[in-house]
């Protein structure tokens, strides 16, 4: 429930900050008896795409410490922890990035990584993780989210999803005048009809799913990069192809939404498979067997 709030509030927040700047700006005014002004609208649609997105990111450390309960365990002397941190140290050196936060959160098993930056990230691993793998497997996935930040995927994603966005809220209000005033032939001349409140409406719930397809295959692809990222900094695949298995036989913990893409596993099937952040662990495995692919 506390995560639910969470993402209904922040998404609230985002929004209404956004709604304020595009005011000010005065990109918001883009529909008026002159009809439809192309180059205000896709000012207004970037910058709610973009706005949206590097909003998210940059709360992105803050909110996955508070929706996981994760504890930053930097400083921490118990030797798990101590061997975790170490662990992270090791891979941020080889990987030439900044040491990141480490931390540990309550759950079932998995791990992530976020931040704003690939100097100024968080690596967090959940209990069940910890408890259900060896060593060798949990450095394996720790080596995993290193590479995640050592690629900048959380800034790639935020872009993806940026352009994604505005081409979504472009599309649909483009296309919802065109109905209106073309195809429903409305003439009131004081603004568009109801017609393009509706189509528009829509419309960016059906370019909004097709979006989140085509975030999910560039997501897809990242985990394949940082499936052998792990590798190389392990020295050898079998570790995080062992890490992999032991994954394919435990039910992988939730993460929140904006986490979810930077786990080390999620699930999905059939239909819902086209909107997966990651692969089948089936294919995940078969790639760093693949020397074409390492």
């Amino acid at each position: 429930m506390k995560r639910v709030l969470l993402f209904i509030v922040t998404n609230l927040a985002v929004m209404l900050v956004l709604g304020v700047v595009a005011s000010l700006l005065g990109v918001d005014r883009y529909l008026g008896a002159g009809g439809l002004n192309l180059t205000t609208l896709l000012l207004f649609s970037a910058l709610i795409g973009f706005g949206g997105a590097f909003i998210s990111l940059l709360m992105s450390k803050p909110m996955a410490k508070w929706s996981t309960g994760a504890r930053v365990i930097n400083e921490s002397t118990d030797p798990t922890h101590r061997w975790l941190v170490g662990t992270v140290e090791r891979f941020a050196l080889q990987s030439g990035v900044r040491m990141p936060e480490v931390a540990i959160y309550d759950g079932e098993p998995n791990a992530f990584a976020t931040g704003a930056s690939k100097d100024a990230s968080l690596v967090a691993i959940s209990t069940g993780l910890l408890h259900s793998m060896s060593r060798d497997q949990v450095e394996a996935v720790i080596g995993h989210e290193m590479t995640h930040v050592s690629n900048g995927d959380m800034v790639t994603m935020t872009l993806i999803q940026g352009v994604v966005n505005t081409f979504v809220v472009f599309l649909s209000r483009a296309i919802g005048y065109f109905i209106d005033k073309v195809v429903l032939r409305s003439d009131n001349r004081d603004g568009p009809g109801i017609g393009y409140y509706v189509s528009s409406f829509v419309l960016q719930i059906v370019l909004g799913i097709a979006a989140s397809m085509i975030v999910a295959w560039f997501s897809r692809q990242r985990e394949f990069r940082a499936d052998a990222g792990s590798a190389r900094l392990m020295g050898r695949p079998q570790s995080m192809i062992g890490a992999l298995q032991r994954l394919g036989g435990l039910e992988p913990g939730a993460l929140p939404q904006s986490l979810a893409a930077m786990g080390i596993s999620d699930r999905a099937h059939g239909l819902m498979a086209l909107f997966a952040s990651h692969p089948p662990i089936e294919e995940r495995i078969r790639a760093l067997e693949s020397p074409a692919r390492r």
